[in-house]
């Protein structure tokens, strides 16, 4: 027996309590331990930085991941969902220097120690995952929390170990001296995937100048009167770095006064109507040599400095057409410099500030130098010019400061050697959106440059390369290799700072040589995008993890994070895996937009705009965020977070849902159906509204699962909220009347088959919405399949398409009933009159090669006694074509007065149809034929006298309003029966309940009329005159007032 459900839904009451079901009964772990020896659906989870708490945007993520795994273990695969942590990197010690409230290395080294400082890394990570661990369970997010990967873990340290070992060996691997993004705070450098972060680069205002160099021994018959070349700089405090001056030799360079300047630049520089004296060629300067700006930092013994060199890169785009060159503040400078053996001098220390090589700046931070500098050179005279310039410059993705370019040694791993690689296998990926493999992600490749690899930092994944006094190098793969070094046991050993760096051993390169030398660890640390991308293998600890080979599952066939991935974990894992194992780690991959405010800004704590997850959660409740996440638009283009939108979505969809299972509940509990009843007629044998809902939900299953299978997640909900509007507000509102059973003279198979369709339909939407809405789909559909409490639809199968029930035909014809439905209505309200007023007849219009609607289902709706099909819309409307004089008179000139008769000679319905779609029509003219268009003919409609019409796309309808006698007392019995309906639902009565009924002032109804009314409203007897007590007055408009008197039976 069906039990009889509230329409009323706690949606958050419900999910607290699938929650603990589903914990009670090990839902989630059965419904991957049921698919065992399935086939594999591999999903790889993208660790999260678990150094804060959780917030929207990871909800959002979460939402598409789950999604996705749900369906493909309902269709039948074996998805294990692990979950992952990334605990190493900034992120995690800039929070713990937070609350410490120190900043910066030299306060760690001195003031904590890196062995504490490590601990309190760790300790913080453990500390936040409980956070995310409580918002995974309560959004639904079904992944093994319990056996997570770890990127501190030693095993997972290994098996990156091991992969570095694997990029060293072939060669990939490497130290050099380059000029990098520095950040002065933390003291570290960062890669450029990691400059393309949202919201790295930011604009800052800073003193730009230009800077006259002199010249020394200038040749006047080469130069002319020039004895100065003028640089341009937005970093004045590089100039005590300057060894060089780049020109392009292909441009024009002119003197003006005594001073040289690109030609093309000579306006922006010394202003407009500036004489140039002389034009010379850039190769001519090529070789100059020049004062530089500033002596402070010696030069080596034989060091070059002070020259003009010829570089093509330099450019009229702005500035003067000579640039300043400090190879150890820039990649392209530090190149040049390289090409023409300039010296590098680098006055600046690890924390940004000026050494004692520049006494007079020593201690300050380099860019506060910038004014001090520029009164300096102001001072001696060469200061052409200063003035505030702002420039968009990069900070640091985790503390927010200023980044500098700081020449240092770092390790790189050759990405750009397989950059040709990863494009070939980025080829192959399918991307969602599409363009993304191209575009965003297609051109980070092809611009690829070596990865930045090592960090001067504490808290990560040791460089695993050992160098000793001789300069070998030894790369180790793991613990054990290292045990065997050393020779003695460092198994358990923690593969961290400070413990790995303590570790020493006899270099083997030295020892093959008979010679001896001690190796250590050289210092830095990894970036932590790398373990992120090594996670496909080291989840499982692949190589050194026993069984590790067997769970080594690759590649992934899902993936799916926000789209600022394409610079993070999606750039990362394709590099190393295609370094390690020369393919993509992903098959499919989906690029989520960014979640932003109600006004399109992002989300952030200075503008007071994030949403705390919980304020949605523990009021509308999960499967309502999750449904507006899947139906609101597209998932990667910026979706704007509006709580009444989520509210409406979850109301419009989710409780319409519920509505319509109360609704089914409710009838089957009171007349006690039974799916086994033998009356109930074979699905194919049931009635055409019976069919047609069968058919829809058919088509709707195969549509969401092409689209599911195609990770289109917007494209599959949109068709589930659909067909939900359709079973309620067209099925069950046609049926209702099957369900009450109030018709005596219905069999009973039909109650049956509506009941029976109802079901089949709500158990096969409660299946579709599983992955979509797992708290609200499992309520319904154990309380439609009367499953136990250890029973869930996610250890169901996916539902199939049974073919044979979808009727195109059916659907379309169904289509155009609710199509005229629609448009008598809109001519009912147009009239003024109600639908519960019967009319005689509506005339219909439509076009060639419609269906007919299905037999007696518009003249119900419309409350009609005859549908019939107009040949002529002359019948019911008239059209008249007036000329646009604003567009036709410039054309037609004189003749323009012979356009309105002509007009009026055409057949104005068809003229109407041709303009109405679109299209042009022809007039004749006394001087020849013209084609007029929809802007140039207004199209007037009106309607014919007595009907109300009205028309959308080419179908018509047109009610006649003309009422008899006959027609104005059925309208009267139907406001009765409406009132009585309103009353007893106000009284209390429940929907089964009979009662009895008194009529005072019914004199126009007669027997008949009371018979229905008796039927319609569930009175066991209705009697003529005044009832005891009070009553109601019924107001029947212009047919006065009945009163009423209603009772229970006794």
């Amino acid at each position: 027996m069906f039990r009889s459900v509230s329409p009323k839904i706690d949606f958050v009451a419900i999910e607290a309590q699938e929650l603990e079901r589903w914990q009670a009964h090990d839902i989630f772990e059965r419904s991957i331990s049921n698919r065992a020896g399935a086939t594999p659906w591999v999903f790889y989870e993208g660790p999260p930085t678990a150094n804060g708490k959780p917030g929207l945007h990871h909800v959002w993520a979460r939402a598409y991941k789950d999604l996705f795994c749900r369906f493909q273990t309902m269709r039948g695969h074996l998805v294990d969902r692990r979950a992952g942590w990334d605990t190493h990197g900034l992120p995690v010690e800039v929070e713990v220097e937070k609350r410490l409230g120190i900043s910066g290395k030299e306060q760690i080294e001195q003031e904590v120690g890196i062995a504490e400082f490590t601990r309190l890394c760790k300790e913080s990570v453990l500390g936040y995952v409980d956070d995310w661990r409580v918002l995974t369970q309560r959004i639904g997010y079904w992944t093994d929390l319990d056996e997570a990967y770890w990127t501190f873990a030693p095993e997972y340290v290994e098996s990156v170990w091991w992969q570095l070992k694997e990029i060293f060996d072939k060669g990939l691997l490497y130290e050099d001296l380059k000029v990098i993004p520095y950040c002065p705070r933390c003291g570290t450098s960062l890669s450029s995937h990691e400059l393309g972060q949202p919201g790295v680069y930011e604009d800052e205002v800073d003193e730009s100048a230009y800077v006259a160099l002199t010249i020394i021994d200038p040749d006047s018959s080469l130069l002319g009167d020039a004895t100065e070349i003028v640089v341009w700089t937005t970093t004045p405090w590089t100039l005590l770095s300057n060894t060089g001056v780049a020109v392009n030799p292909a441009l024009d360079y002119a003197v003006v006064g005594n001073r040289i300047v690109a030609k093309d630049l000579v306006d922006d520089v010394f202003g407009e109507g500036a004489t140039i004296s002389k034009t010379i060629p850039g190769s001519t300067l090529v070789g100059l040599r020049y004062q530089r700006p500033f002596d402070d930092v010696a030069l080596e013994p034989g060091g070059i400095a002070g020259i003009v060199v010829g570089a093509e890169y330099v450019t009229t785009e702005e500035g003067t057409g000579l640039v300043h060159l400090a190879p150890a503040f820039g990649e392209i400078d530090r190149q040049v410099g390289r090409d023409n053996n300039l010296v590098t001098l680098n006055p600046v220390g690890p924390d940004g500030c000026f050494s004692d090589a520049v006494s007079w700046l020593e201690g300050k931070p380099v860019r506060e130098t910038n004014t001090e500098i520029n009164d300096v050179l102001e001072s001696r005279g060469v200061l052409v010019r200063r003035f505030n310039y702002t420039h968009a410059l990069p900070h640091c993705w985790r503390c927010k400061t200023v980044l500098i370019y700081w020449g240092k040694p770092s390790w790189y791993i050759a990405t750009s050697q397989v950059a040709p690689r990863m494009m070939e296998e980025n080829s192959g990926i399918d991307w969602h959106p599409e363009h993304i493999r191209d575009g965003r992600f297609g051109e980070w490749l092809a611009n690829n440059v070596d990865w930045a690899l090592s960090r001067d930092r504490f808290w990560g994944t040791p460089l695993p390369i050992w160098r000793c006094t001789e300069g070998h190098l030894t790369c180790i793969g793991s613990r054990v290799e290292l045990s065997a070094l050393t020779g003695r046991d460092l198994s358990e050993i923690d593969p961290h700072r400070p413990a790995i760096d303590e570790v020493t051993f006899d270099c083997p390169e030295c020892l093959e040589h008979g010679d001896s030398s001690v190796a250590t660890r050289v210092e830095p640390v990894i970036d932590a995008w790398f373990d992120s991308g090594s996670m496909p293998a080291a989840q499982v600890g692949y190589p050194w993890v026993e069984g590790s080979k067997e769970a080594f599952s690759f590649p992934a066939d899902f993936i799916t994070e926000a789209i600022d991935q394409t610079r993070g974990w999606f750039y990362s894992l394709l590099a190393v895996n295609t370094l390690v194992f020369d393919a993509s780690p992903y098959r499919h991959v989906m690029c989520l937009g960014h979640i932003v405010d109600a006004d399109g800004r992002k989300m952030s704590k200075s503008q007071g705009n994030i949403i705390d997850p919980y304020e949605i959660l523990d009021t509308i409740g999960a499967d309502g965020l999750r449904w507006w996440m899947y139906s609101q638009g597209s998932p990667w283009t910026p979706t704007r977070v509006s709580i009444p939108a989520i509210q409406s979505a979850m109301g419009d969809v989710l409780g319409t849902l519920w509505n319509t299972y109360s609704f089914f509940s409710t009838y089957a509990a009171l007349n006690e159906f039974d799916l086994a009843d033998d009356r109930i007629p074979e699905q194919s044998q049931r009635g055409d509204l019976d069919r047609w809902i069968l058919s829809r939900t058919h088509a709707t299953l195969r549509e969401v699962t092409a689209q599911l299978e195609s990770y289109e997640p917007l494209a599959a909900a949109t068709p589930i909220g659909d067909l939900i509007d359709d079973v309620s507000n067209w099925y069950v509102r046609r049926s209702r009347r099957r369900f009450w059973r109030t018709d005596p003279s219905a069999p009973a198979s039909d109650s049956l088959a509506a009941q029976a369709t109802l079901h089949d339909v709500l158990v096969m939407i409660s299946e579709m919405l599983s992955p979509f809405t797992p708290f609200l789909a499992d309520t319904l559909w154990r309380g439609l399949t009367q499953a136990g409490d250890d029973d869930s639809v996610h250890l169901s199968d996916w539902p199939s398409v049974n073919e044979s029930l979808i009727d195109p035909h059916l659907e379309a014809s169904m289509a155009v009933a609710r199509r005229l439905t629609s448009l008598g209505r809109a001519a009912r309200a147009d009239a003024g009159v109600k639908v519960r007023q019967p009319l005689a007849r509506a005339l219909v219009f439509l076009p060639g090669g419609s269906p007919q609607p299905p037999s007696g289902i518009v003249e119900e709706e419309l409350n009609v006694d005859a549908l019939e099909e107009a040949g002529e819309l002359s019948l019911v409307l008239t059209f008249e074509l007036v000329p646009n004089f604003k567009t036709v008179g410039p054309r037609l000139g004189e003749y323009v007065k012979y356009l309105k008769p002509a007009l009026g000679k055409l057949d104005s319905v068809e003229a109407a149809r041709l303009l109405e779609s679109g299209s042009s029509i022809s007039v004749t003219l006394p001087d020849g034929e013209i084609q007029l268009g929809p802007d140039d003919v207004e199209l007037r409609v009106k309607s014919q006298e007595g009907f109300a019409v009205s028309r959308e796309g080419g179908e018509v309808v047109a009610l006649d309003l003309t009422l008899n006698d006959e027609l104005i007392r059925r309208g009267l019995v139907r406001d009765v029966i409406r009132q009585i309906q309103e009353l007893r639902k106000s009284s209390g009565f429940e929907l089964s309940d009979r009662i009895e009924l008194d009529l005072d002032g019914a004199d126009d109804l007669d027997e008949s009329d009371l018979e229905l009314l008796a039927n319609e409203v569930l009175a066991l007897s209705i009697r003529r005159g005044a009832g005891q007590g009070e009553g109601h007055l019924l107001d029947l408009d212009d047919h006065g007032a009945i009163k009423v008197w209603l009772s229970p039976t006794v």
